[in-house]
């Protein structure tokens, strides 16, 4: 326990950049204190492990799903991508995401209490049964196609009650508002609650 902690702790050090700033950690508090204890989730895109962490560290999910294909994009679409353009050392710098995942989680992986899924989430999710999730959080590809397969998977995977929730909704940018759209269209004709949307963060209960 006292090497969790420390690790978590240690994300906020600004002498240790991560993916994830202290600041963009403290915008999605509200959202971590919305999912329930105990729970088993699923966090789809995970980098380098930072979110991953503090959702340990204050939802302490019974199962956790982390979910990310750690795979470098060479096309000029993703130039401003943590996956694409920002990669400095092609895929071996991927690799070596992924392997520092596997160990940053490992007493939770041989725990049981991580499982780490290298694959895209649209194959990976498939693999859940329906209704076998609390909750996803999304934040992978945020190209509107992309998004709104992962919405549409999510609120299959997620049981009655759950939640369906993600990063970034915002007009314009690099992604062309995809998440933004994608969110805005996801109600339609799909039983679900819009409880909370603040931060560029989005948070949807499945009510059937």
């Amino acid at each position: 326990m006292n090497g969790l902690v420390g690790r978590i702790r240690g994300l906020w050090r600004k002498d240790e950049p991560r993916g994830i700033s202290a600041k963009e950690t403290r915008a999605r508090r509200f959202l971590l204190d919305m999912l329930p204890k105990n729970s088993i989730g699923a966090e789809i895109g995970v980098h380098l492990g930072d979110f991953s962490a503090h959702i340990i560290d204050v939802v302490a999910p019974a199962e956790l799903h982390l979910i990310d294909p750690w795979e470098h994009l060479t096309s000029p679409t993703y130039r401003a991508a943590w996956y694409g353009g920002r990669v400095k050392r092609g895929q071996q710098e991927m690799d070596e995401r992924h392997a520092g995942v596997c160990a940053r989680f490992a007493e939770e992986i041989e725990a049981g209490r991580v499982k780490v899924h290298r694959g895209y989430s649209t194959d990976v999710l498939e693999q859940f049964p329906d209704g076998y999730l609390d909750w996803v959080y999304i934040d992978g590809n945020h190209f509107y196609e992309f998004v709104r397969k992962d919405l549409e998977l999510s609120f299959r995977k997620t049981k009655v009650g759950g939640l369906i929730t993600g990063d970034d909704y915002a007009a314009g940018g690099a992604w062309k508002g995809g998440v933004k759209r994608a969110v805005d269209e996801f109600p339609a004709n799909r039983p679900v609650e819009l409880l909370e949307l603040r931060n560029r963060q989005f948070v949807f209960r499945r009510r059937a």
